[in-house]
């Protein structure tokens, strides 16, 4: 049995930190459900890391429920949230509400959206359906890189108080966790500490009650960004270029495939057939 949202707030109420990963793929969830990961976060990321766009607004409502289906089917133990894509929940509340379905009918647990205090209401109406969501606010990477760029949230009184207000109105919402992106970590720790919901940051911080990475940052294999708040624990992607120019290698060299990787006839039989063909 996997985890649920109240396993996820009870291990805030018990001081216990919450690990998350963004996983996008079968196998990769798999791994890291093995692993122990209590959340799979699947995420509209998976627009710039598998489908090699330039940002994360491209994403469509199909392509998150094929992702979120595939993480679906790798995990056992963790909770699964699915990212709601650009413009799949911001144009009214019905919108917001069957999309939200859809990625629970893909698999997910819940679902996660941006925004703070304007998307109070729609939360809410995706709650009373009975459908989980965790909020995220911070840098939302939907919309702020579209004003603002890539900066770190939070660092005035003024912004500090808004991301403030926009978590406790988060949480009266009904969310059952916030995501903090790039926040200022004195921030994201008065936030953590002001709300009664688990907060997940990305690099927001140690004060947060739980943290999250995407899969391929976490081991080396996406060099097209590398933020600060990424901590790589092996960097495959030099690895995976390399295996992969000596398989090249081999294939020149007549040394892939090696008899170990092919398979036989029977002495016999191939008897028979070069008698057959030189008839």
């Amino acid at each position: 049995m996997h985890k649920s949202v109240q396993d996820i707030l009870k291990m805030k109420k018990e001081g216990r930190k919450i690990s998350v990963i963004t996983s996008y793929d079968y196998t990769l969830a798999s791994l890291c459900d093995r692993a122990g990961i209590d959340v799979l976060l699947v995420g509209d990321s998976a627009g710039m890391v598998m489908l090699g766009y330039e940002n994360t607004i491209p994403v469509t409502m199909d392509q998150m429920c094929m992702f979120t289906e595939a993480v679906s089917r790798g995990r056992t133990n963790s909770l699964l949230v699915a990212d709601l894509p650009f413009m799949s929940y911001q144009v009214n509340i019905d919108d917001a509400i069957k999309n939200s379905g859809r990625l629970i009918k893909a698999g997910a647990d819940a679902v996660k959206l941006e925004g703070g205090t304007t998307m109070a209401e729609t939360i809410s109406a995706i709650v009373d359906v009975g459908i989980p969501v965790m909020g995220h606010i911070g840098l939302q990477p939907q919309t702020t890189m579209l004003s603002q760029g890539y900066k770190v949230q939070g660092k005035t009184k003024d912004t500090a108080l808004k991301l403030i207000d926009d978590a406790k109105e988060l949480e009266e919402a009904g969310v059952f966790s916030i995501a903090l992106e790039m926040v200022s970590h004195e921030v994201a720790e008065i936030i953590s500490e002001t709300v009664n919901v688990p907060t997940i940051g990305i690099g927001s911080g140690v004060g947060c009650d739980g943290q999250v990475l995407v899969i391929q940052d976490l081991l080396g294999m996406y060099d097209k960004l590398k933020p600060k708040f990424v901590k790589r624990y092996m960097n495959l992607s030099e690895d995976i270029v390399e295996s992969v120019a000596n398989y090249k290698k081999d294939i020149e060299l007549g040394i892939f495939p090696g008899q170990e990787n092919w398979f036989s006839m029977e002495p016999e039989e191939l008897k028979k057939l070069r008698e057959e063909i030189g008839r």
